[in-house]
């Protein structure tokens, strides 16, 4: 039985407005877009107090991505505790914070994640990698878009 605990700042720069940004987190069809797979499960209630929940199988193994948003201030900041599940075990806990900046006509977004890691289910490196790819997606989205 192992406990690992992980913190990771990533930051991006996206040609977009903060208030563009933010709509991309906070519209359901938005965000499964770039959050979710194609084949995945996703479903947003966005409020304080909502729960967000991505499911999908990967590699055999069903994975579900478990989140209640805790701080919302529109175009500024978000805030949400996630759980991660790989079957029925718990993988990984998390709080993360969400800031979004203007910066030169766009937007800097920052995200902190603190995470405590489980008995080796997941690894901090995974989640940090992770994180940067559906940060990517966003971005790509909001250059489609």
């Amino acid at each position: 039985m192992t406990v690992t605990h992980a913190t990771f700042t990533l930051e991006r720069t996206y040609q977009a407005v903060p208030a563009r940004v933010f709509a991309a987190w906070a519209d359901p069809a938005t965000k499964a877009r770039w959050f979710s797979t194609p084949t995945g499960e996703h479903k947003l209630d966005f409020r304080v107090g909502g729960r967000e929940v991505n499911r999908a199988n990967h590699d055999g193994r069903v994975l579900t991505f478990e989140s209640w948003y805790q701080d919302i201030v529109t175009d500024h900041r978000i805030v949400y505790t996630s759980a991660l599940y790989g079957g029925a075990e718990l993988a990984t806990v998390s709080l993360t914070t969400v800031e979004l900046t203007p910066a030169d006509g766009g937007t800097l977004l920052t995200l902190t994640e603190q995470g405590t890691f489980l008995d080796g289910r997941e690894d901090p490196d995974w989640r940090q990698r992770g994180t940067g790819d559906w940060l990517d997606a966003l971005g790509a989205d909001l250059r489609r878009r």
